[in-house]
Formats: C-alpha cells, structure tokens, sequence
C-alpha cells in the first residue's frame, strides 16, 4: 500500500508537438511502455459525484489498483495496494474488487460499498516517463474507444512553482497550451457520445 500527493499539469498536444517532444528528448522506442487502466464507478456514480476516480492500471509486470480523492490543497491524494497481474486479470474477468486493502478501507470512509464497484470503461496509454529538472514528465499517446489523442504531464511536488515550471517548459517546447480533461473524464465523454 502507497499513499501519495499527486499534483500535476498537463496539456493536449497534437499530432506534430507529440513527434516535435518525442525528438527533443530522444526517446526511442524501449523507452515506452504501454499500460491500460480500467476505471469503476456504481450506477449511482458515488465516485463521480464526490470527484473521486478508481482504476486498476495493468502495467507489464504487475498491477495496481489506485483511489484517488481530492484534498484541499490543488492535489489529490493517490491511494494505491499493488496487485499481481493475475490477481488484477481475476478482478477484472469477475468485475469486482477486493473486499480489503488501503482501497477500499478508504472507500468506506467515504461510505462507498466497494462491492458494488463495476467496470465503466478503459483506456491505453503508450507512456515514456522520465525525470526532468521541472519534476517527472510523462509523454503519453492514449487509446480509449474510437478516440486517439496526445498528452504531456508534470508531475510536480509545489502547485504554484510548478505552474510556473510548467508553462515555462512549454514555452521553451513551442507549444501551445490545451486543456486536458482527466483522463477518466475523456474517456466516459468519449463512451457517452457514441451511445
């Protein structure tokens, strides 16, 4: 079990900035890795509504399970208890989530029944994550329904340094600031237009 504060900016990019920033860091191709997060929410939506979001992340050699709530300070708090692949693909095929763990002892404070958690949807994420001076960068191409979209993530530990830090990089990447949805959020809205 992890306990950590996530604050984090992040941008759209497009199609050109993507290759532009893939060239600028010389990542290769062994420096990705590709991970799929399934999200969960009840049909009352109890995580939605109290801006909460809950995924299992199938990364290569393992899973985690991950509950991130808001806090009052522009972060969010990150709660993860790391699973086995096949405990992961065990949850996932039954479309339940364990009954115990950091998780869900944080999901009954929040008086959420984890038990009637289901699958609402996925993504996957070819990422190359890498230290930068300005905190730890994240280049993704994202994959969630009939979408395909490009992202640049920081993850930083001071919100308003990291601001700074952020739009300062991008300025020095040349590129144009676009407002990135979660990516929970991108991919509900994706799922919710194609019904």
């Amino acid at each position: 079990m992890s306990e950590n504060l996530e604050i984090e900016f992040k941008t759209l990019l497009t199609e050109t900035d993507y290759r532009m920033i893939r060239q600028a860091f010389h990542l290769r191709d062994q420096d990705f890795h590709t991970q799929t997060n399934v999200y969960f929410d009840n049909e009352a939506h109890a995580l939605k509504n109290n801006r909460m979001g809950l995924r299992i992340r199938l990364l290569p050699t393992h899973a985690q399970l991950t509950l991130k709530t808001p806090t009052t300070n522009d972060a969010l708090l990150e709660t993860t208890d790391e699973l086995t692949l096949s405990q992961a693909q065990d949850y996932l095929s039954n479309d339940r989530l364990p009954n115990f763990g950091a998780v869900h002892a944080c999901l009954q404070r929040y008086s959420i029944d984890s038990q009637t958690l289901r699958s609402i949807g996925k993504l996957t994420t070819k990422r190359a994550e890498f230290k930068v001076p300005e905190g730890l960068l994240a280049l993704d191409e994202n994959w969630y329904g009939h979408a395909h979209d490009f992202e640049l993530e920081l993850e930083v530990t001071n919100y308003t340094e990291g601001k700074v830090m952020f739009n300062r990089l991008l300025s020095q990447l040349s590129v144009t600031y676009q407002p990135a949805k979660n990516k929970i959020q991108r991919m509900m809205e994706e799922k919710n237009s194609t019904l």
